[in-house]
């Protein structure tokens, strides 16, 4: 597979979920979506943490400016000692750690890190999340251990009755999307309830992103 320009905002057009009176808070800005193969690299099974990393890169402006490919992330990660010699070109996954590193050696958007402990799902920073969409704030990285699968969250939607959504990002997407609605009508870009969409037996780090025009190093809440 060919390398393709990213789409754009590709969440555009979607509905909330819900049918009656709800808070719902989306990412502000705009941002690229990066997947599996998008660049021609095949990083199946093992890249979707630097395909997420790159999305968060691109917001707020949504453009490519500075985005890094995934060996120029593996570079880094070595040069600032946080992965061993020889990381660089291996197949090894990252998470939201490396990416709140990442986001600051390249001047991207400012990263903190949340910490959500095993068997306590999202449920618990719901609140946190809202305040943060609300706020002006990016996309969200989203990363376990049992639930290893890296994805972006882009807002929320909480019910009065305590039922709640995110808006999922998936970057495990493998081929050329033509538009937005072919990725919509996949499922890789779509609402999700969040009882069934995490693991209870994963914990969880999220990194949120948020705009800031002097560099500040990441921090963990």
């Amino acid at each position: 597979m060919g390398a393709a320009a990213p789409l754009r905002d590709v969440h555009r057009g979607l509905v909330p979920p819900s049918g009656g009176p709800a808070r719902v808070a989306l990412l502000s800005g705009h941002y690229l979506y990066y997947h599996y193969g998008c660049d021609g690299l095949d990083d199946r099974g093992w890249g979707c943490g630097y395909r997420t990393l790159q999305t968060l890169c691109s917001w707020p402006e949504g453009r490519p400016t500075r985005v890094p490919t995934l060996d120029a992330v593996q570079a880094a990660l070595e040069d600032m000692g946080d992965k061993p010699p020889g990381f660089c070109g291996s197949r090894s996954w990252i998470g939201c750690v490396e990416a709140s590193l990442c986001l600051d050696h390249f001047e991207g958007p400012v990263g903190r890190l949340c910490h959500v402990p095993r068997g306590a799902g999202l449920q618990g920073v719901l609140e946190k999340l809202y305040s943060h969409f609300a706020g002006g704030g990016g996309p969200v990285m989203v990363g376990g251990d049992a639930d290893a699968r890296s994805k972006a969250l882009l807002g929320v939607c909480l019910e009065p009755g305590g039922q709640a959504y995110v808006l999922i990002l998936d970057p495990h997407y493998w081929g050329t999307p033509k538009s937005p609605n072919e990725l919509q009508a996949g499922g890789w870009v779509g609402w999700r309830e969040v009882s069934t969409a995490f693991d209870s037996h994963s914990f969880y780090n999220l990194c949120l992103t948020s705009r800031n025009p002097q560099k500040q190093p990441p921090t963990l809440d």
